[in-house]
């Protein structure tokens, strides 16, 4: 018998009636009945990715669960994943760990068993040296070995890709200024041309201080007035509107009072073939009131 994986034996503890536990199985169904496969050159490069990741209450969430696997299972099994999450703000640009390193549990007043998760991935060390050779000589990638993913990255990665056999490369956010992001985005871009799939990481609308919790699925005004408000803006392929988000869109500053779960989009953007090429949405709705958008770029 094949011993199971750290990340599995963890995930074995999940009570079988939990939803996480019946989206690993269904996981597992789909895989057994047909492999996933994986990327190639003639696919030609992957798409960059804007997603809403919730918190470690998505494991409770069916529906969204399976459409961020149906998600992944719709594209090419990547080579690899080079995430940037809304919750590492850190400058100069660093890269997590190349290898396989605790968790960051980055949340509290959640159940004990999501501090137990695991997500214990390959070595990411071709990937980091990929992503510092894109970078100019003035600015050298810091690696910080003792960090692990955040659950802006490990907790949509672990329900996209839960067998934990990509190498995932996390990378911090330098700034919040919408044209270095971009211009971050850019230097990415190469990887998708190797099958490497790039994810901006955060939340299309995060007012969480202002959330109605008596009405959970009360959405607000100025949730869904943002949201409408940026599906417009990427259908125009008006990024400079977007980059003046913080002025421009109505539900400011509600929606985001801090920016952090907005401007990874622009790393999103800035790695597409063409920024102002209008993406996909892949997943909309709201959840807790919030704008869960997430979108596919060409």
């Amino acid at each position: 018998m094949t011993p199971l994986s750290t990340t599995a034996a963890a995930d074995a503890h999940i009570p079988a009636g939990h939803p996480f536990a019946a989206h690993l199985r269904r996981a597992a169904a789909l895989g057994g009945a047909e492999a996933h496969r994986g990327w190639t050159e003639a696919d030609g490069p992957l798409p960059s990715l804007y997603i809403s990741h919730g918190a470690p209450m998505l494991f409770e969430m069916t529906e969204w669960m399976t459409q961020l696997h149906d998600w992944a299972r719709s594209l090419p099994r990547p080579k690899g994943v080079v995430i940037v999450s809304a919750h590492w703000e850190s400058a100069p640009l660093s890269v997590s760990s190349t290898q396989a390193t605790e968790l960051v549990y980055d949340f509290g007043g959640f159940h004990p068993m999501y501090y137990r998760m695991r997500y214990d991935t390959p070595s990411a060390g071709r990937l980091a040296r990929a992503v510092a050779g894109l970078m100019p000589d003035t600015e050298p990638v810091h690696e910080h070995r003792g960090r692990g993913l955040d659950h802006g990255a490990w907790v949509p990665l672990k329900i996209m890709y839960p067998e934990a056999d990509l190498p995932v490369l996390q990378l911090s956010m330098p700034t919040h200024d919408p044209d270095r992001l971009l211009d971050l985005g850019r230097r990415l871009r190469t990887l998708r041309e190797s099958g490497v799939l790039v994810i901006g990481s955060g939340y299309m609308t995060h007012g969480l201080p202002f959330v109605d919790w008596s009405r959970p699925d009360a959405v607000p005004g100025w949730s869904s007035d943002f949201d409408t408000w940026a599906v417009e803006a990427l259908g125009r392929g008006d990024v400079d509107a977007l980059a003046a988000f913080r002025d421009r869109a109505p539900g400011m500053p509600y929606a985001h009072p801090t920016v952090e779960h907005f401007t990874p989009l622009f790393v999103t953007l800035g790695a597409a073939t063409d920024p102002a090429a209008p993406p996909t949405s892949v997943i909309d709705g709201y959840s807790i009131g919030l704008a869960k958008r997430s979108l596919q770029a060409a």
